[in-house]
Protein backbone atom coordinates (compact mmCIF):
# COMPACT_ATOMS: atom_id res chain seq x y z
CA UNK A 1 0.00 0.00 0.00
CA UNK A 2 1.65 3.57 -0.98
CA UNK A 3 0.27 7.04 0.58
CA UNK A 4 -2.03 9.33 -2.45
CA UNK A 5 -2.96 12.73 -2.28
CA UNK A 6 -5.34 14.22 -5.24
CA UNK A 7 -6.65 18.07 -4.72
CA UNK A 8 -6.55 21.78 -5.30
CA UNK A 9 -5.66 24.49 -3.73
CA UNK A 10 -5.32 28.38 -3.85
CA UNK A 11 -1.37 27.53 -5.76
CA UNK A 12 -3.44 25.56 -8.29
CA UNK A 13 -6.42 26.91 -8.94
CA UNK A 14 -8.59 30.02 -8.84
CA UNK A 15 -10.47 31.08 -6.39
CA UNK A 16 -13.58 30.92 -8.49
CA UNK A 17 -13.00 26.85 -8.99
CA UNK A 18 -12.11 26.66 -5.30
CA UNK A 19 -15.32 28.31 -4.16
CA UNK A 20 -17.33 26.17 -6.82
CA UNK A 21 -15.47 22.68 -5.56
CA UNK A 22 -16.02 23.42 -1.49
CA UNK A 23 -17.52 20.46 0.32
CA UNK A 24 -19.83 20.67 3.06
CA UNK A 25 -19.82 18.98 6.20
CA UNK A 26 -21.81 15.98 4.89
CA UNK A 27 -20.11 15.93 1.72
CA UNK A 28 -16.55 15.37 3.13
CA UNK A 29 -18.31 12.67 5.25
CA UNK A 30 -19.98 11.21 2.22
CA UNK A 31 -16.71 11.17 0.17
CA UNK A 32 -14.97 9.85 3.21
CA UNK A 33 -17.41 6.64 2.59
CA UNK A 34 -17.21 6.01 -0.81
CA UNK A 35 -13.35 6.23 -1.02
CA UNK A 36 -13.18 3.54 1.09
CA UNK A 37 -15.48 1.71 -0.52
CA UNK A 38 -13.65 1.98 -3.72
CA UNK A 39 -11.37 -0.69 -4.59
CA UNK A 40 -7.76 1.20 -4.96
CA UNK A 41 -8.10 2.47 -1.30
CA UNK A 42 -7.65 1.26 2.17
CA UNK A 43 -7.67 4.35 4.25
CA UNK A 44 -9.29 8.06 3.70
CA UNK A 45 -8.84 11.09 5.35
CA UNK A 46 -9.92 14.36 3.30
CA UNK A 47 -8.56 17.90 4.70
CA UNK A 48 -11.01 20.79 3.21
CA UNK A 49 -9.98 24.60 4.32
CA UNK A 50 -11.14 27.64 2.91
CA UNK A 51 -8.36 27.69 0.26
CA UNK A 52 -7.54 23.68 -0.24
CA UNK A 53 -9.59 20.97 -1.18
CA UNK A 54 -7.30 17.47 -0.47
CA UNK A 55 -7.72 13.91 -0.30
CA UNK A 56 -5.60 11.39 1.20
CA UNK A 57 -5.76 7.38 0.55
CA UNK A 58 -3.77 4.59 1.27
CA UNK A 59 -3.99 2.69 -1.94
CA UNK A 60 -2.59 -0.76 -3.76
CA UNK A 61 -2.89 0.91 -7.34
CA UNK A 62 -1.32 4.14 -8.31
CA UNK A 63 -2.76 5.24 -11.51
CA UNK A 64 -6.21 3.54 -10.32
CA UNK A 65 -6.08 5.36 -6.98
CA UNK A 66 -5.46 8.73 -9.16
CA UNK A 67 -8.47 8.54 -11.59
CA UNK A 68 -10.49 6.96 -8.62
CA UNK A 69 -9.69 9.85 -6.54
CA UNK A 70 -10.04 12.52 -8.85
CA UNK A 71 -13.54 10.95 -10.08
CA UNK A 72 -14.65 11.31 -6.56
CA UNK A 73 -13.07 14.77 -5.66
CA UNK A 74 -15.42 15.68 -8.60
CA UNK A 75 -18.71 13.70 -8.19
CA UNK A 76 -18.95 15.35 -4.59
CA UNK A 77 -17.90 18.82 -5.17
CA UNK A 78 -20.05 19.00 -7.58
CA UNK A 79 -17.71 20.58 -10.70
CA UNK A 80 -17.19 18.70 -13.71
CA UNK A 81 -14.14 16.05 -14.01
CA UNK A 82 -13.30 17.62 -17.02
CA UNK A 83 -13.20 21.45 -15.80
CA UNK A 84 -11.80 20.36 -12.17
CA UNK A 85 -8.48 18.22 -13.60
CA UNK A 86 -6.43 21.11 -15.37
CA UNK A 87 -6.31 22.15 -11.68
CA UNK A 88 -5.94 19.33 -9.80
CA UNK A 89 -2.63 18.04 -8.12
CA UNK A 90 -1.11 14.89 -7.21
CA UNK A 91 1.61 13.55 -4.30
CA UNK A 92 2.94 10.41 -3.91
CA UNK A 93 4.73 8.52 -1.54
CA UNK A 94 7.65 10.49 0.41
CA UNK A 95 6.10 13.31 -1.75
CA UNK A 96 2.96 13.53 -0.05
CA UNK A 97 4.22 13.04 2.90
CA UNK A 98 6.76 16.53 2.62
CA UNK A 99 3.15 18.18 1.10
CA UNK A 100 1.51 17.30 4.25
CA UNK A 101 4.12 18.29 6.63
CA UNK A 102 4.64 21.60 4.65
CA UNK A 103 0.98 22.29 4.95
CA UNK A 104 1.10 21.80 8.68
CA UNK A 105 4.07 24.46 9.13
CA UNK A 106 2.10 26.96 7.17
CA UNK A 107 4.37 26.72 4.22
CA UNK A 108 1.71 26.09 1.53
CA UNK A 109 -1.15 28.76 3.41
CA UNK A 110 -2.14 31.63 1.65
CA UNK A 111 -1.32 33.90 4.31
CA UNK A 112 2.70 31.97 5.10
CA UNK A 113 3.32 31.03 9.19
CA UNK A 114 -0.52 30.96 9.67
CA UNK A 115 -1.53 28.98 12.60
CA UNK A 116 -4.86 27.42 12.12
CA UNK A 117 -4.27 25.02 9.47
CA UNK A 118 -2.94 22.79 12.83
CA UNK A 119 -6.84 22.73 14.00
CA UNK A 120 -8.31 22.00 10.59
CA UNK A 121 -5.57 18.99 10.47
CA UNK A 122 -6.63 17.34 13.91
CA UNK A 123 -10.56 17.94 12.90
CA UNK A 124 -9.54 16.33 9.59
CA UNK A 125 -8.07 13.37 11.58
CA UNK A 126 -11.17 13.31 13.95
CA UNK A 127 -13.39 13.26 11.11
CA UNK A 128 -11.50 10.06 9.26
CA UNK A 129 -10.92 8.22 12.87
CA UNK A 130 -15.11 8.52 14.03
CA UNK A 131 -15.64 6.91 10.33
CA UNK A 132 -13.48 4.13 10.78
CA UNK A 133 -11.57 5.22 7.23
CA UNK A 134 -8.03 6.57 8.99
CA UNK A 135 -6.17 2.70 9.46
CA UNK A 136 -2.61 2.64 10.58
CA UNK A 137 -0.64 4.60 8.22
CA UNK A 138 -3.16 7.63 7.86
CA UNK A 139 -3.28 8.11 12.07
CA UNK A 140 0.85 8.12 11.85
CA UNK A 141 0.83 10.68 9.17
CA UNK A 142 -1.76 13.17 10.79
CA UNK A 143 -0.24 12.86 13.97
CA UNK A 144 2.96 13.19 12.77
CA UNK A 145 1.98 15.96 10.88
CA UNK A 146 0.62 17.81 14.04
CA UNK A 147 3.85 17.30 15.89
CA UNK A 148 5.48 18.61 12.89
CA UNK A 149 3.58 21.51 12.52
CA UNK A 150 3.93 22.38 16.52
CA UNK A 151 7.69 21.98 16.38
CA UNK A 152 7.93 24.72 13.32
CA UNK A 153 6.17 27.12 15.41
CA UNK A 154 8.22 26.19 18.72
CA UNK A 155 11.58 26.06 17.14
CA UNK A 156 11.12 28.93 14.97
CA UNK A 157 10.23 32.53 13.93
CA UNK A 158 7.96 31.29 11.55
CA UNK A 159 4.93 32.67 13.27
CA UNK A 160 6.50 36.15 12.14
CA UNK A 161 6.39 35.13 8.55
CA UNK A 162 2.61 35.46 8.77
CA UNK A 163 -0.46 35.68 11.00
CA UNK A 164 -3.83 34.30 10.95
CA UNK A 165 -6.28 34.81 7.94
CA UNK A 166 -8.11 36.97 10.14
CA UNK A 167 -5.66 39.25 10.94
CA UNK A 168 -4.19 39.06 7.65
CA UNK A 169 -7.88 40.17 6.99
CA UNK A 170 -8.05 43.12 9.05
CA UNK A 171 -4.62 44.32 8.25
CA UNK A 172 -5.94 44.16 4.68
CA UNK A 173 -9.40 46.51 5.97
CA UNK A 174 -7.08 48.95 7.76
CA UNK A 175 -5.45 49.29 4.43
CA UNK A 176 -2.33 49.75 6.39
CA UNK A 177 -2.93 51.42 9.59
CA UNK A 178 -2.17 50.00 13.00
CA UNK A 179 -5.39 47.55 13.62
CA UNK A 180 -5.63 48.07 17.25
CA UNK A 181 -6.00 51.74 16.41
CA UNK A 182 -8.08 51.34 13.48
CA UNK A 183 -10.58 49.03 15.20
CA UNK A 184 -10.87 50.72 18.62
CA UNK A 185 -14.03 51.87 19.36
CA UNK A 186 -15.80 50.28 16.72
CA UNK A 187 -19.15 48.11 16.55
CA UNK A 188 -18.42 44.74 14.87
CA UNK A 189 -21.04 42.36 13.33
CA UNK A 190 -19.44 38.74 13.54
CA UNK A 191 -21.63 36.54 10.94
CA UNK A 192 -21.14 32.60 12.15
CA UNK A 193 -20.08 30.85 15.32
CA UNK A 194 -17.68 28.56 14.10
CA UNK A 195 -14.30 28.36 14.74
CA UNK A 196 -12.83 30.91 12.31
CA UNK A 197 -15.73 32.86 13.39
CA UNK A 198 -14.57 32.76 17.15
CA UNK A 199 -11.23 33.31 16.52
CA UNK A 200 -12.33 36.37 14.35
CA UNK A 201 -14.30 37.88 17.05
CA UNK A 202 -11.67 37.25 19.70
CA UNK A 203 -9.44 39.23 17.50
CA UNK A 204 -11.69 41.82 17.11
CA UNK A 205 -11.70 42.11 20.96
CA UNK A 206 -8.38 42.12 21.74
CA UNK A 207 -7.75 44.47 18.84
CA UNK A 208 -10.45 46.80 21.12
CA UNK A 209 -13.56 46.92 19.51
CA UNK A 210 -16.49 48.88 21.79
CA UNK A 211 -19.31 46.28 20.52
CA UNK A 212 -19.70 42.54 19.35
CA UNK A 213 -22.78 41.29 18.01
CA UNK A 214 -22.89 37.55 17.18
CA UNK A 215 -24.89 36.06 14.84
CA UNK A 216 -25.46 32.35 13.76
CA UNK A 217 -28.39 30.42 12.50
CA UNK A 218 -28.30 28.30 15.72
CA UNK A 219 -29.17 30.67 18.43
CA UNK A 220 -27.20 28.83 21.00
CA UNK A 221 -24.12 28.74 19.69
CA UNK A 222 -24.32 32.44 18.95
CA UNK A 223 -25.14 32.84 22.73
CA UNK A 224 -22.00 31.10 23.92
CA UNK A 225 -20.00 32.99 21.90
CA UNK A 226 -21.13 35.77 22.98
CA UNK A 227 -20.55 34.78 26.51
CA UNK A 228 -17.08 33.85 26.72
CA UNK A 229 -16.46 36.92 24.52
CA UNK A 230 -18.43 39.18 27.96
CA UNK A 231 -16.22 36.73 30.38
CA UNK A 232 -13.37 37.02 29.11
CA UNK A 233 -10.61 38.21 31.07
CA UNK A 234 -8.10 39.83 28.72
CA UNK A 235 -10.88 41.71 27.13
CA UNK A 236 -14.06 44.34 28.30
CA UNK A 237 -16.24 44.41 25.14
CA UNK A 238 -19.79 44.41 25.21
CA UNK A 239 -21.25 41.26 23.31
CA UNK A 240 -24.73 40.11 22.48
CA UNK A 241 -26.26 37.27 20.38
CA UNK A 242 -28.68 38.04 17.51
CA UNK A 243 -30.73 35.72 15.21
CA UNK A 244 -29.78 35.77 12.02
CA UNK A 245 -32.96 37.61 10.91
CA UNK A 246 -31.99 40.38 12.63
CA UNK A 247 -28.74 40.94 10.48
CA UNK A 248 -29.71 43.39 8.20
CA UNK A 249 -30.69 45.66 11.25
CA UNK A 250 -27.10 45.03 12.53
CA UNK A 251 -25.89 45.76 9.47
CA UNK A 252 -27.11 49.10 9.36
CA UNK A 253 -25.06 50.06 12.72
CA UNK A 254 -22.40 48.32 12.77
CA UNK A 255 -18.77 49.61 11.54
CA UNK A 256 -17.18 46.40 10.46
CA UNK A 257 -18.46 42.86 9.77
CA UNK A 258 -17.00 39.46 9.35
CA UNK A 259 -18.88 36.60 7.55
CA UNK A 260 -17.96 32.99 7.87
CA UNK A 261 -20.40 30.52 7.77
CA UNK A 262 -20.99 26.74 5.94
CA UNK A 263 -24.02 28.62 3.76
CA UNK A 264 -23.95 27.54 0.35
CA UNK A 265 -25.44 30.74 -0.97
CA UNK A 266 -24.74 34.34 -0.51
CA UNK A 267 -25.44 36.16 3.04
CA UNK A 268 -25.08 39.37 2.00
CA UNK A 269 -26.45 40.71 -1.25
CA UNK A 270 -25.22 43.50 -2.75
CA UNK A 271 -28.35 44.71 -2.48
CA UNK A 272 -28.49 44.09 1.45
CA UNK A 273 -25.28 45.87 2.07
CA UNK A 274 -26.49 48.96 0.23
CA UNK A 275 -29.58 49.13 2.39
CA UNK A 276 -27.27 48.98 5.28
CA UNK A 277 -25.35 51.88 4.05
CA UNK A 278 -27.95 54.00 3.08
CA UNK A 279 -29.44 53.08 6.34
CA UNK A 280 -26.67 54.49 8.10
CA UNK A 281 -25.81 57.54 6.21
CA UNK A 282 -28.96 58.54 4.40
CA UNK A 283 -27.46 58.73 1.43
CA UNK A 284 -27.76 55.87 -1.37
CA UNK A 285 -24.59 54.23 -1.67
CA UNK A 286 -23.92 53.94 -5.75
CA UNK A 287 -21.48 51.98 -7.83
CA UNK A 288 -18.07 53.06 -7.70
CA UNK A 289 -17.18 53.77 -11.62
CA UNK A 290 -13.66 54.08 -11.25
CA UNK A 291 -14.05 50.36 -9.36
CA UNK A 292 -16.37 48.84 -11.64
CA UNK A 293 -14.12 49.63 -14.41
CA UNK A 294 -11.32 48.33 -13.12
CA UNK A 295 -13.05 45.17 -11.45
CA UNK A 296 -13.79 44.74 -15.19
CA UNK A 297 -10.27 44.86 -16.58
CA UNK A 298 -8.99 42.30 -13.66
CA UNK A 299 -12.02 40.06 -14.50
CA UNK A 300 -10.69 39.65 -18.03
CA UNK A 301 -7.49 39.03 -17.00
CA UNK A 302 -8.14 36.68 -14.22
CA UNK A 303 -10.35 34.46 -17.06
CA UNK A 304 -7.66 34.82 -19.49
CA UNK A 305 -5.41 33.79 -17.29
CA UNK A 306 -7.84 31.07 -16.26
CA UNK A 307 -8.51 29.09 -19.75
CA UNK A 308 -7.13 25.34 -18.67
CA UNK A 309 -3.91 24.06 -19.92
CA UNK A 310 -3.70 21.34 -21.47
CA UNK A 311 -5.04 17.96 -20.84
CA UNK A 312 -4.74 14.46 -21.42
CA UNK A 313 -3.10 13.92 -24.43
CA UNK A 314 -2.22 17.13 -25.48
CA UNK A 315 1.22 18.08 -26.72
CA UNK A 316 2.83 18.89 -23.91
CA UNK A 317 2.14 15.72 -22.53
CA UNK A 318 3.19 13.69 -25.52
CA UNK A 319 6.65 15.84 -25.53
CA UNK A 320 7.99 14.92 -22.22
CA UNK A 321 11.28 14.25 -22.73
CA UNK A 322 11.96 11.33 -20.43
CA UNK A 323 11.32 7.63 -21.57
CA UNK A 324 10.44 5.95 -18.83
CA UNK A 325 11.20 2.67 -20.49
CA UNK A 326 14.40 3.52 -20.31
CA UNK A 327 14.76 5.24 -16.85
CA UNK A 328 16.42 2.94 -14.45
CA UNK A 329 15.66 4.78 -11.27
CA UNK A 330 12.69 7.02 -11.35
CA UNK A 331 11.47 8.93 -7.69
CA UNK A 332 9.55 6.54 -5.79
CA UNK A 333 7.57 9.83 -4.56
CA UNK A 334 6.95 11.78 -7.44
CA UNK A 335 4.26 14.76 -7.76
CA UNK A 336 2.39 16.01 -10.90
CA UNK A 337 1.11 19.28 -10.95
CA UNK A 338 -1.83 21.12 -11.82
CA UNK A 339 -1.27 21.79 -15.38
CA UNK A 340 -1.27 17.98 -15.93
CA UNK A 341 -4.86 16.59 -16.77
CA UNK A 342 -3.86 13.77 -14.39
CA UNK A 343 -6.96 11.71 -13.99
CA UNK A 344 -7.91 12.16 -17.94
CA UNK A 345 -4.11 10.18 -18.15
CA UNK A 346 -3.43 6.82 -19.10
CA UNK A 347 -1.07 5.41 -16.48
CA UNK A 348 2.27 5.07 -19.26
CA UNK A 349 1.22 9.27 -19.91
CA UNK A 350 0.69 9.68 -15.85
CA UNK A 351 3.79 8.30 -14.82
CA UNK A 352 6.24 9.13 -17.49
CA UNK A 353 5.00 13.05 -16.56
CA UNK A 354 5.64 12.27 -13.26
CA UNK A 355 9.30 11.36 -13.89
CA UNK A 356 9.36 14.23 -16.21
CA UNK A 357 8.33 16.72 -13.80
CA UNK A 358 10.15 15.43 -10.70
CA UNK A 359 13.22 15.85 -12.89
CA UNK A 360 12.37 19.27 -13.66
CA UNK A 361 13.14 19.08 -17.29
CA UNK A 362 12.21 22.14 -19.32
CA UNK A 363 9.82 21.58 -22.30
CA UNK A 364 10.71 23.13 -25.51
CA UNK A 365 7.48 25.07 -25.88
CA UNK A 366 7.87 25.58 -30.41
CA UNK A 367 7.28 21.80 -30.31
CA UNK A 368 4.14 21.67 -28.06
CA UNK A 369 2.04 24.28 -30.35
CA UNK A 370 3.64 21.99 -33.76
CA UNK A 371 4.47 25.23 -35.61
CA UNK A 372 7.60 27.33 -35.92
CA UNK A 373 9.74 28.86 -38.77
CA UNK A 374 8.47 30.04 -41.96
CA UNK A 375 5.26 28.64 -42.08
CA UNK A 376 3.86 29.77 -37.97
CA UNK A 377 5.43 33.41 -39.63
CA UNK A 378 3.13 33.49 -42.62
CA UNK A 379 -0.29 32.26 -40.30
CA UNK A 380 1.00 35.60 -38.16
CA UNK A 381 1.64 37.50 -41.34
CA UNK A 382 -2.06 36.54 -42.68
CA UNK A 383 -3.55 37.26 -39.25
CA UNK A 384 -2.14 40.70 -39.13
CA UNK A 385 -3.37 41.95 -42.26
CA UNK A 386 -6.62 40.50 -41.90
CA UNK A 387 -6.58 42.60 -38.61
CA UNK A 388 -5.62 45.64 -41.30
CA UNK A 389 -8.07 44.98 -43.50
CA UNK A 390 -11.28 44.89 -40.99
CA UNK A 391 -10.02 47.71 -38.59
CA UNK A 392 -8.03 50.27 -41.01
CA UNK A 393 -4.69 49.81 -39.19
CA UNK A 394 -2.10 47.80 -37.60
CA UNK A 395 -2.86 46.92 -33.89
CA UNK A 396 -0.04 48.85 -32.35
CA UNK A 397 1.53 47.34 -29.16
CA UNK A 398 2.46 50.27 -26.60
CA UNK A 399 2.13 51.24 -23.19
CA UNK A 400 -1.67 52.60 -22.42
CA UNK A 401 -1.92 56.32 -21.36
CA UNK A 402 -2.11 56.63 -17.53
CA UNK A 403 -5.43 56.88 -16.03
CA UNK A 404 -6.16 59.59 -13.54
CA UNK A 405 -7.24 57.76 -10.00
CA UNK A 406 -10.46 59.14 -8.78
CA UNK A 407 -10.53 59.14 -5.09
CA UNK A 408 -12.59 56.81 -3.92
CA UNK A 409 -14.86 58.04 -0.73
CA UNK A 410 -13.58 56.95 2.64
CA UNK A 411 -15.79 53.74 3.61
CA UNK A 412 -18.41 53.88 6.15
CA UNK A 413 -18.64 49.61 6.30
CA UNK A 414 -15.46 47.11 6.44
CA UNK A 415 -16.64 43.72 4.93
CA UNK A 416 -14.44 40.84 5.54
CA UNK A 417 -15.80 37.83 3.63
CA UNK A 418 -13.64 34.34 4.64
CA UNK A 419 -15.79 31.71 3.58
CA UNK A 420 -15.41 29.50 0.93
CA UNK A 421 -17.99 29.41 -0.70
CA UNK A 422 -18.33 33.62 -0.26
CA UNK A 423 -20.95 34.99 1.81
CA UNK A 424 -20.77 38.26 0.44
CA UNK A 425 -21.57 39.12 -3.00
CA UNK A 426 -18.48 40.19 -5.03
CA UNK A 427 -20.44 42.84 -6.22
CA UNK A 428 -20.09 44.86 -3.01
CA UNK A 429 -16.25 45.52 -4.41
CA UNK A 430 -17.50 47.75 -6.83
CA UNK A 431 -20.10 49.98 -4.11
CA UNK A 432 -19.11 53.18 -2.87
CA UNK A 433 -18.47 54.06 0.83
CA UNK A 434 -18.31 49.89 1.41
CA UNK A 435 -14.20 48.40 1.76
CA UNK A 436 -14.80 44.14 0.75
CA UNK A 437 -11.35 42.00 2.09
CA UNK A 438 -12.80 38.02 1.00
CA UNK A 439 -10.44 35.43 0.03
CA UNK A 440 -9.87 36.27 -3.49
CA UNK A 441 -8.33 39.35 -2.29
CA UNK A 442 -6.84 38.18 0.71
CA UNK A 443 -4.54 35.63 -2.24
CA UNK A 444 -4.13 38.90 -4.54
CA UNK A 445 -2.63 40.54 -1.12
CA UNK A 446 -0.75 37.56 -0.02
CA UNK A 447 1.01 36.77 -3.38
CA UNK A 448 3.33 40.02 -2.55
CA UNK A 449 3.56 39.24 1.03
CA UNK A 450 7.70 38.50 2.30
CA UNK A 451 8.98 35.65 3.14
CA UNK A 452 10.61 35.50 6.25
CA UNK A 453 13.99 34.11 6.64
CA UNK A 454 12.66 31.20 9.69
CA UNK A 455 10.90 29.86 6.54
CA UNK A 456 14.07 27.88 5.60
CA UNK A 457 14.64 26.74 8.92
CA UNK A 458 11.08 25.50 8.76
CA UNK A 459 12.18 23.88 5.41
CA UNK A 460 14.96 21.95 6.71
CA UNK A 461 12.64 20.65 9.93
CA UNK A 462 10.08 19.54 7.49
CA UNK A 463 12.89 17.31 5.39
CA UNK A 464 14.14 16.20 8.50
CA UNK A 465 10.77 14.65 9.67
CA UNK A 466 10.00 13.86 6.05
CA UNK A 467 13.28 11.31 5.86
CA UNK A 468 12.42 10.31 9.65
CA UNK A 469 8.68 9.23 9.08
CA UNK A 470 10.02 7.16 5.86
CA UNK A 471 12.47 5.03 8.30
CA UNK A 472 9.79 4.03 10.98
CA UNK A 473 7.36 3.53 8.06
CA UNK A 474 10.10 1.26 6.02
CA UNK A 475 11.69 -0.47 9.39
CA UNK A 476 7.61 -0.95 10.58
CA UNK A 477 6.62 -2.72 7.58
CA UNK A 478 9.57 -5.39 8.07
CA UNK A 479 8.36 -5.61 12.40
CA UNK A 480 5.76 -8.13 11.44
CA UNK A 481 7.79 -10.71 9.63
CA UNK A 482 10.69 -10.14 12.60
CA UNK A 483 7.59 -11.24 14.94
CA UNK A 484 6.49 -14.11 12.65
CA UNK A 485 10.92 -14.82 13.09
CA UNK A 486 11.13 -14.86 16.83
CA UNK A 487 7.52 -16.41 16.98
CA UNK A 488 8.18 -19.55 14.93
CA UNK A 489 11.81 -19.98 17.09
CA UNK A 490 10.25 -19.68 20.29
CA UNK A 491 7.91 -22.73 18.97
CA UNK A 492 10.74 -24.59 17.55
CA UNK A 493 12.41 -24.03 21.37
CA UNK A 494 9.29 -25.64 22.97
CA UNK A 495 8.96 -28.57 21.13
CA UNK A 496 12.59 -29.20 21.51
CA UNK A 497 11.99 -29.11 25.64
CA UNK A 498 9.11 -31.08 24.89
CA UNK A 499 10.93 -33.62 23.03
CA UNK A 500 13.62 -33.72 25.98
CA UNK A 501 11.46 -33.93 28.43
CA UNK A 502 9.95 -37.41 26.27
CA UNK A 503 13.65 -38.88 26.17
CA UNK A 504 14.49 -37.10 29.64
CA UNK A 505 11.10 -38.08 31.93
CA UNK A 506 13.22 -37.76 35.25
CA UNK A 507 14.17 -34.58 34.82
CA UNK A 508 13.52 -31.77 37.92
CA UNK A 509 11.89 -28.74 37.44
CA UNK A 510 15.61 -26.44 38.59
CA UNK A 511 17.55 -28.61 35.69
CA UNK A 512 14.57 -28.21 33.30
CA UNK A 513 14.33 -24.69 33.93
CA UNK A 514 18.09 -23.56 33.24
CA UNK A 515 17.86 -25.74 30.21
CA UNK A 516 15.10 -24.17 28.87
CA UNK A 517 16.42 -20.66 30.08
CA UNK A 518 19.69 -21.87 27.87
CA UNK A 519 18.59 -22.84 24.42
CA UNK A 520 16.33 -19.62 24.49
CA UNK A 521 19.24 -17.52 25.30
CA UNK A 522 21.51 -19.22 22.57
CA UNK A 523 18.07 -18.47 20.33
CA UNK A 524 18.19 -15.28 21.27
CA UNK A 525 21.89 -14.24 20.90
CA UNK A 526 21.72 -16.25 16.93
CA UNK A 527 18.56 -14.04 16.19
CA UNK A 528 19.98 -10.37 17.59
CA UNK A 529 22.50 -9.37 15.53
CA UNK A 530 20.44 -10.27 12.38
CA UNK A 531 16.97 -8.88 13.35
CA UNK A 532 18.43 -5.95 14.52
CA UNK A 533 20.68 -5.29 11.15
CA UNK A 534 17.36 -5.99 9.19
CA UNK A 535 15.58 -3.29 10.49
CA UNK A 536 18.30 -0.89 10.27
CA UNK A 537 18.61 -2.14 6.44
CA UNK A 538 14.88 -1.80 6.29
CA UNK A 539 14.54 1.85 7.47
CA UNK A 540 16.95 2.92 4.96
CA UNK A 541 15.40 3.79 1.22
CA UNK A 542 15.10 1.08 -1.00
CA UNK A 543 14.88 -1.38 2.05
CA UNK A 544 11.74 -2.88 1.48
CA UNK A 545 12.99 -5.81 0.06
CA UNK A 546 14.39 -7.07 3.29
CA UNK A 547 11.25 -8.27 4.56
CA UNK A 548 10.62 -10.86 1.34
CA UNK A 549 14.29 -11.61 1.98
CA UNK A 550 13.67 -12.62 5.88
CA UNK A 551 10.79 -14.43 4.76
CA UNK A 552 12.20 -16.50 1.94
CA UNK A 553 15.88 -17.31 4.37
CA UNK A 554 13.14 -18.85 7.28
CA UNK A 555 10.18 -19.84 5.07
CA UNK A 556 7.88 -17.52 7.39
CA UNK A 557 4.33 -18.74 6.76
CA UNK A 558 2.61 -15.41 4.82
CA UNK A 559 -0.37 -15.97 7.16
CA UNK A 560 1.25 -15.88 9.96
CA UNK A 561 2.80 -12.51 8.96
CA UNK A 562 -0.16 -11.09 8.03
CA UNK A 563 -1.95 -12.37 11.58
CA UNK A 564 0.62 -10.20 12.92
CA UNK A 565 0.30 -7.45 10.73
CA UNK A 566 -4.08 -7.25 11.72
CA UNK A 567 -2.94 -7.69 15.41
CA UNK A 568 -0.76 -5.02 15.18
CA UNK A 569 -3.55 -2.36 13.38
CA UNK A 570 -5.67 -3.58 16.27
CA UNK A 571 -3.76 -2.39 18.50
CA UNK A 572 -3.36 0.61 16.88
CA UNK A 573 -6.94 1.26 16.47
CA UNK A 574 -7.81 1.09 19.81
CA UNK A 575 -4.36 3.57 20.94
CA UNK A 576 -5.60 5.97 18.77
CA UNK A 577 -5.81 9.88 18.87
CA UNK A 578 -4.72 13.11 17.87
CA UNK A 579 -2.03 14.25 18.78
Amino acid sequence: MSLLVVGLSHRSAPVSVLERASLSTGAQLKLLQDTVAAEPAAEAAVLATCNRIELYADVDKFHAGVAELSTLLAQHSGVGLEELTPYLYVHYEDRAVHHLFSVACGLDSMVVGEGQILGQIKDSLARAQDLHTAGRLLNDLFQQALRVGKRAHSETGIDRAGQSLVTFGLEQLSAGAEVQQWARGKRALVIGAGSMSSLAAATLARAGVAEIVVANRTFERAERLAKILSEGDDTDVLARAVPMDSVPGELTRADVAVSCTGATGLVLTADAVVASVEGRTGAPAVEDTAVADTAVRETAVREAGETPLPGAGSAADENCPLDLSSVSSVPSGFSVMGEAAVAGMDAATLEQHGAWAAGGTAVDRTRETGRSGPEADSELIGALAATATRVGRIPERRRPEPVVEVPRPEPVLFLLDLAMPRDVDAAVHRLAGVRLVDIESLADASADAPMAADVDMVRRIVADEVAAFGAAQRAAHITPTVVALRSMAADVVAGEIARLEGRLPGLDDKHRAEITQTVKRVVDKLLHAPTVRVKQLAAEPGGAGYADALRTLFDLDQETVASVSRAENSTTEKNRGPA
